[in-house]
């Protein structure tokens, strides 16, 4: 403990204590190894003390009263007692008097609950107190999916109020009735089921004692066991890029229950994915061994059942399937392409783009970050250096304003949404910019929901008013960065008064959020596809990026840029080169010393080791256009889902049909696998070793809880054994030897070792030392620019690729929902998460739906001049009235059917956010 000039000293049974400012008795005490009980009180960050179980009290030399340790702080010289008779019989007697109420253990919501826990340890067998009648609390309530409700077992601590509350900042959890007589309730005493819950199961981690409980833990009686698993593994959640810290319990080879943990992006929290989306590993769709395509197979299509694929694919051995894939790749240079992925290890990411460049000679290799934020990473790269978040989102803590824009984070980034909305429970002003609205308006000061396509139109009229009105940070503006003069000419033009009609927000507003950005002490910027998945993403990255830096609101605390990042590891892939034109840590293929440096590296390798063309290879999109053109013919697919993930995917779909060697490696028979020659069974993220890198840049170990099903293997061991056999000399035996390598050429990893990650929660590059947890804010000095100065890249309105005509009149967006996540492959996979959103489904305004006949749950039919699908429409306010919401996880009605391809010019990122749709009620299509 660092001391301070307030350090305060006192005496803790006998010794000497010393205790900083906001420290309680018990927090010193738990520092020290000392055992006060607690149960209302919960030590994770997020959680303020109670006292209100009174079963953690002290006695202090001079007072009456025994004190609540949790919430009383020591001041100068005060003598504290907690192994005294008084206090450890007055704490004893709390507990007999809850343990009085409680069930019977063998009827027991929960037989291991913490309340039964200390009990135990305190000597408590069972209580001499009368118990009170039972009718007086409401009976179970299993209304939830994948929770329960057993309010017989609760004792009033408040946490669960706490978690909902405070922490996740969901307002679900109240509490009715008085006295003995209070118990939660869920909005307004609604069943949980029917409430507005979302399921992160916060307050499920948070009860002490199995009043509320995972439904999985649960047996047909209602009796559960929260310590029904035998052992327990750190590691990461294998969805969203906000990197959650979880505790995987399981037993056996199956993994029975998911905590948070405080990880540095989670603080012990979770969202529904994370805690409850964990068991699409054991799904019996589960890939087991590899499968070679049938000689009598019909024609390659998406008509495979995951299920029973026998009439398509027949199982083969590892030596046989790699030596299948391999015969397809071996020696044919540029008719090779390469599709990674950012649900891998940083580890296979780094040796998938080492084997197609290395292996056939050129940098056609390329992953999702193409289909999410490629935009976003060549602005950053153009006009600040890097392609990284200059602050992490946990900055916001610092900030007094923040902006978000065209991001979802209650649905698409849930925990971090936490921080955001804890900011403004604090009094911070939280500024919304999106075409739709979202649950983030609740808490925001403003919410401008603006017309689709017009972000950039926006942008520069904020800037506008910041330029006119003086309010620039100037002398930021002169030191550390150039071309202000050009932007601020290019800034005339874009007055709010004359863009209003194009972004449908009125001039005073646009004011007021100007005033309120520029007039901040520290302010934060996010952003997600909203932003970068249009024509126009990199302009819309470019306005965001002159936002901060006109304003000065880069490089210090509660400052900086950060655009939110999708898949679990898209930064880690990316700074490990999984980019065409990219080396790792953002390296140019074009520079001679680059690619002589890993000449060096690779050389003895074999394949083309010292051969790295100097030439950017192609995208996603230009890969499958490249096959359609006849100059790619064999693909190697990792983890990724193009027949779903692609714009315009009847295209998408068509070049994997033709290719006449596909190798797909993935944890099921995805729809892109249908089209496969050879598919590699592989190890799920919670079957594997590896380090994954944050949407914070934050470092972290992923650990295997269980062993792959069958003759799955871990990523790394695939692609390694495919590379020897296409003959490249790769001897790597286990992902620390490839982070090794990773480390001689990636001056993000300086410092950061194997170990470190192995002893350490996490580390943040850029790391200064060896002892350095990382820096969250960086370019506090200077941008890695020519000069050390980022720069001003004015950006003009360009118009839609498409617009609304009389034929197809309305837009059409598409996004994720809070319990499907990619392509579905995994969530719809997980038994509480379809169960909560089973069927595809659209969101449309009330007035659009009564305008179409539709009621809410009826069908519509949505043609774009792509394709058609029909799907259950849903009523959204939030939507607006000539816009539909489609998101893209569902097969039976895929979103890229309908999606642009048209791309962005810098990024080469698809327009998902902008389709002109027509839109009618499905049963009057039938009726035709």
């Amino acid at each position: 403990m660092s001391k301070t000039s307030d350090t305060i000293r006192f005496t803790l049974d006998g010794k000497p204590a010393e205790a900083q400012p906001g420290e309680t008795i018990w927090d010193v005490a738990h520092g020290r190894g000392l055992t006060i009980p607690h149960l209302c009180h919960r030590p994770e960050p997020g959680y303020r003390p109670d006292g209100n179980c009174r079963a953690c009290m002290v006695e202090i030399e001079g007072e009456r009263v025994l004190a609540a340790s949790c919430i009383r702080t020591p001041s100068e010289g005060m003598v504290v007692t907690t192994d005294s008779a008084r206090a450890t019989g007055a704490r004893n007697m709390v507990i007999e008097m809850l343990m009085a109420d409680q069930p019977d253990a063998a009827a027991a919501h929960d037989r291991s609950s913490h309340l039964r826990q200390t009990a135990e340890a305190a000597g408590v067998r069972e209580s001499r107190l009368p118990t009170l009648d039972a009718d007086r609390i409401p009976i179970l309530d299993d209304s939830h999916v994948a929770m329960r409700v057993n309010l017989d077992a609760c004792i009033s601590c408040g946490l669960c109020v706490r978690a909902c509350r405070e922490v996740q900042v969901n307002d679900v959890i109240g509490m009715a009735g008085r006295g003995h007589d209070a118990y939660p309730v869920f909005d307004f005493d609604d069943p949980m089921g029917e409430s507005t819950c979302v399921a992160c199961g916060e307050c499920v981690q948070a009860c002490p004692t199995g009043a509320l409980m995972e439904a999985s833990m649960l047996d047909d009686a209602q009796v559960g066991d929260s310590a029904a698993w035998d052992r327990e593994t750190k590691s990461i959640c294998p969805f969203c890029g906000v990197g959650c810290q979880v505790s995987l319990k399981s037993r056996g080879d199956r993994i029975v229950k998911v905590d948070g943990i405080d990880g540095p992006a989670n603080e012990g929290r979770l969202c529904v994915k994370g805690r409850f989306g964990f068991d699409y590993i054991h799904h019996p769709h589960r890939l087991t061994m590899p499968l070679i395509r049938r000689d009598d197979a019909p024609p390659k299509g998406l008509n495979v059942d995951p299920g029973d694929w026998s009439s398509v694919f027949r199982e083969a051995s590892w030596d046989e399937a790699l030596e299948a894939a391999a015969n397809g790749l071996r020696g044919r240079g540029r008719a090779v392409a390469g599709f990674g992925s950012a649900k891998c290890s940083n580890e296979e990411a780094y040796l998938f783009q080492k084997f197609i460049r290395q292996g056939f000679g050129h940098n056609n290799v390329d992953h999702c970050t193409r289909l999410c934020h490629a935009s976003s990473v060549a602005a950053l790269l153009e006009n600040v250096g890097s392609g990284a978040v200059t602050a992490t989102f946990n900055e916001i803590e610092n900030a007094d304003v923040a902006i978000v824009i065209g991001a979802n984070p209650v649905e698409n980034h849930p925990v971090a949404a936490t921080y955001f909305k804890q900011f403004t429970k604090r009094g911070g002003k939280l500024i919304v910019l999106d075409p739709r609205g979202q649950a983030l308006r609740r808490h925001a000061s403003h919410m401008l929901q603006f017309r689709p396509g017009a972000d950039v139109a926006l942008l520069n009229a904020i800037m506008h008013v910041i330029a006119e009105e003086d309010l620039v940070d100037r002398q930021y503006v002169a030191a550390m960065t150039e071309n202000w003069e050009a932007q601020r000419e290019h800034l005339r033009g874009f007055a709010p008064e004359k863009v209003a009609d194009l972004t449908g927000i009125d001039a005073e507003t646009v004011r007021d959020v100007a005033r309120t950005f520029a007039g901040a002490r520290s302010a934060m910027i996010f952003w997600g596809m909203g932003i970068s998945q249009h024509v126009h993403g990199t302009d819309n990255s470019r306005c965001l990026i002159s936002l901060a830096l006109m304003c000065g609101q880069i490089g210090r605390p509660g400052a900086g840029l950060h655009p939110l990042r999708g898949q679990n590891n898209v930064q880690g892939a990316s700074d490990a080169g999984l980019i065409p034109m990219f080396l790792p840590d953002y390296a140019s293929v074009l520079s001679e010393d680059v690619r002589a440096r890993y000449a060096d590296l690779w050389a003895g390798d074999g394949g083309h080791a010292g051969e790295i063309l100097a030439e950017k290879g192609l995208t996603v999109t230009e890969i499958l256009d490249g096959v359609h053109a006849g100059d790619i013919g064999a693909m190697y697919i990792l983890g990724e889902n193009p027949a779903m993930s692609d714009p315009d995917v009847d295209h998408a779909r068509a070049a994997l049909a033709s290719l006449d060697h596909l190798v797909v490696q993935d944890i099921f028979l995805t729809e892109t696998a249908n089209y496969a020659d050879v598919i590699l069974p592989a190890a799920a993220f919670a079957e594997k070793t590896g380090t994954v890198t944050n949407t914070n840049r934050q470092v972290q170990m992923g650990r295997p809880a269980v062993p792959p099903p069958g003759e799955a293997r871990e990523d790394w061991w695939i692609t390694t054994e495919l590379a020897r056999r296409c003959g490249l000399d790769w001897r790597y035996t286990h992902p620390r030897d490839v982070f090794g390598e990773m480390k001689q050429v990636m001056n993000s990893l300086s410092n950061i070792t194997w170990t470190r990650l192995e002893h350490e929660n996490a580390v943040t590059y850029p790391s200064l030392s060896e002892t350095d947890p990382g820096q969250p804010i960086v370019f506090a000095d200077g941008f890695p620019r020519p000069e050390g100065r980022a720069r001003f890249t004015p950006a003009e309105v360009v118009p839609a690729d498409e617009v609304p005509d009389a034929d197809y009149p309305m837009i059409l967006t598409t996004g994720r929902q809070l319990e499907h996540w990619h392509t579905g492959s995994m969530t719809r996979r997980s038994a509480v998460l379809d169960r909560i959103e089973p069927e595809a489904n659209c969101s449309l305004h009330p007035a659009t739906l009564r305008r179409l006949g539709v009621a809410a749950g009826g069908h519509v039919r949505l043609t774009t001049r792509r394709g058609t699908v029909t799907l259950m429409a849903r009523a959204d306010r939030a939507v607006a009235l000539d816009m539909v919401f489609l998101p893209f996880a569902y097969v039976e009605a895929a979103a890229n059917l309908l999606t642009n391809p048209a791309l962005d010019p810098y990024g080469k990122i698809p327009e998902f956010k902008f389709s002109a749709v027509h839109v009618e009620a499905a049963e009057a299509v039938a009726a035709e």
